[in-house]
């Protein structure tokens, strides 16, 4: 168990305090270090909320070599880029949720494997793209930044699925988790790992043994063991979108169901969220507009990545009828334009969300799911 669980922090105002070392304003919890900007808001108040890996997720940056790690550790806020499309989806989320849900702040948390003494920059960097987390967190993990200790700037699962059970204990009962992350790490494997911790999926002594074969140390498996056992017995997870970063197989992700999409741009996802009523068209439109205004996707990318949906059958026909229509009106695609496999129609939709489609047969979840061997 750790000796300093919790640092107060001195953010009581929700401003913050540059002058301050970070550990002075963060709370600190074994490796797992959090940044709370929004101090006075109730965070079990949101029905659902938004988490967000950092690198290859919303930032184009490589932290997965020691000079990767050590040119963004040195790299100025203006001059970090973002992942295609990532900066608007977000902002697009925000107005939605806004106009349809009547919140006044977007439920947006970042879960990151940098460490804590770029807290400052990346803040600037969210200042700079008008978008506002709730709170933030960073793996301590700075003192590993020499090649002696390369191997641990990578074992991110134990600090990774700590943060995330940290955040839930904050959240309401029967909250909704939106996961976003990348094929770079261990994302998949962690918010599926997640919702396995919070489902009650695993026996105490199974979820030891295979944190333990996962390379867990047995102090962060003690501190995950503490933390399941005062969490609420219910799976929040409600999707989890992998950003195909470093071109694996979108078929792979199979192993661990349709909850979770493999996509390969910002557009794929937005496409998505209209599809479970969590985006609109006009949304969409601005998702599309800023990648083809500043990333230079053609017209061929965008239809190649609607396309890909419906071939991997994730799309169905509705949604593609309503996405298409919307399309043709933009001259994104022409009219005469059909697309080479039909849309499935849907099976299973519960307000507004889709969880199957007609003739599909793999499972929404895996409720056993092989973590330690890929095939």
């Amino acid at each position: 168990m750790s000796q300093n669980r919790y640092k107060a922090t001195d953010n009581s105002k929700g401003k913050k305090i540059d002058n301050l070392p970070w550990n002075k304003r963060a709370e600190i919890n074994l490796d797992v270090v959090c940044f709370n900007y929004a101090p006075g808001k109730k965070q079990d108040q949101f029905s659902e909320v938004y988490v967000w890996d950092l690198d290859k997720t919303y930032l184009d940056t490589t932290i997965d070599s020691f000079k990767g790690l050590l040119a963004t550790v040195f790299e100025k806020s203006f001059s970090k880029k973002n992942i295609a499309g990532a900066n608007e989806l977000i902002k697009s989320l925000a107005r939605y949720r806004k106009k349809n849900f009547s919140e006044s702040e977007f439920a947006l948390f970042f879960v990151s494997a940098s460490p804590p003494q770029m807290e400052s920059k990346i803040y600037e960097k969210f200042q700079l793209d008008e978008i506002h987390p709730v709170s933030m967190f960073y793996k301590d993990n700075l003192k590993n930044l020499r090649p002696s200790k390369f191997t641990f700037l990578k074992r991110q699962i134990g600090y990774k699925l700590q943060a995330l059970l940290q955040l839930r204990l904050h959240l309401a009962s029967d909250v909704r988790m939106m996961c976003f992350g990348d094929d770079s790490e261990s994302d998949v494997m962690i918010y599926n790992l997640f919702s396995d911790v919070c489902a009650r999926r695993h026996t105490k002594n199974q979820l030891e043994r295979l944190l333990e074969k996962l390379g867990v140390g047995p102090t962060q498996i003690e501190e995950i063991l503490r933390l399941q056992s005062i969490t609420p017995v219910q799976d929040p997870v409600e999707k989890i979108y992998i950003n195909l970063a470093t071109d694996t197989d979108a078929s792979y992700y199979i192993k661990f169901g349709r909850r979770t999409l493999a996509t390969y741009d910002s557009f794929q996802i937005a496409l998505d969220l209209v599809q479970d009523q969590r985006l609109s068209l006009e949304e969409l439109g601005s998702v599309m507009n800023e990648m083809q205004s500043k990333y230079n996707f053609s017209t061929a990318q965008i239809t190649k990545s609607f396309e890909d949906l419906i071939r991997r059958r994730v799309m169905g026909l509705s949604s593609f009828e309503m996405i298409k229509n919307y399309l043709i009106e933009k001259k994104i695609i022409a009219m005469s334009w059909s697309t080479k496999i039909e849309p499935l129609r849907e099976k299973i939709v519960d307000s507004g969300h889709v969880y199957e489609l007609d003739g599909l047969h793999e499972p929404w979840i895996r409720t056993q799911v092989d973590y330690l061997y890929d095939y």
